[in-house]
């Protein structure tokens, strides 16, 4: 497995976790908003972060998203 598709993972998990989701309600969130692409494209720069920036992040690109703008 890439070192992408492991952090992919961990992020999911991470995510999962702190939002008290089940693993298909994240998938569905996951998958309404494309965050699987936006991990994947911006492992460069997340990476890099901890946990809570990458709750935070993801809970950016959901918002933006909902509201058009991603």
């Amino acid at each position: 497995m890439s070192k992408e598709g492991k952090f992919l993972i961990y992020c999911t998990e991470i995510y999962k976790n702190e939002k008290s989701l089940t693993g298909k309600q994240l998938a569905e969130l996951f998958t309404r908003y494309r965050v699987w692409e936006y991990i994947y494209s911006y492992y460069e720069a997340l990476h890099t972060t901890g946990a809570k920036y990458i709750v935070e992040d993801i809970d950016l690109y959901i918002e933006a998203g909902k509201s058009g703008t991603a």
